[in-house]
């Protein structure tokens, strides 16, 4: 797998844009830059299982690794979720199963750079995410920046 990284300087505060990124509305908002309608189903626990999905109940799921409030996220994908059921792992899944996608958060003088870094598999994918990151994080940044 490859690693992306994507980073963008907002003039927010942490908890400002952690809000923008986990609240139902706005992760709708910003993650709208992937495929529109996109959502997330969770209690949003470290541990727990999240479920990444489009407007049709099909997308992936995966567990919250690692949660720090206000600073940190980490999302371990594990598989599919087709007609709003976990899949079973296949031979396409296991690909990818096991990367993760993290959420950092840091103070830099009155700004805050948010950094995400992720695991990708196929050229596929990463042209997408290479084309998509940019535009969801300029909405993440409009929204804190309001």
């Amino acid at each position: 797998m490859k690693k992306l990284n994507f980073s963008i300087d907002i003039k927010a505060p942490k908890e400002k844009i952690w809000k923008v990124l986990w609240d139902d509305r706005t992760y709708r908002e910003w993650t709208s830059a992937f495929m529109e309608g996109s959502y997330a189903e969770s209690d949003w626990k470290e541990g727990s299982k999240i479920h990444f999905l489009d407007p049709n109940g099909e997308g992936m799921y995966s567990t919250i690794a690692k949660k720090t409030e206000n600073e940190f996220m980490s999302f371990k994908h594990i598989g599919s979720v087709k007609d709003g059921k976990e899949q079973p792992l296949d031979a396409e899944t296991k690909k990818w199963s096991g990367a993760t996608e993290n959420y950092t958060l840091k103070d830099r003088n009155g700004t805050t750079t948010l950094t995400v870094e992720l695991d990708t598999s196929g050229l596929e994918w990463e042209n997408m995410l290479k084309e998509a990151f940019p535009k969801a994080l300029d909405k993440v940044k409009e929204l804190a920046e309001k």
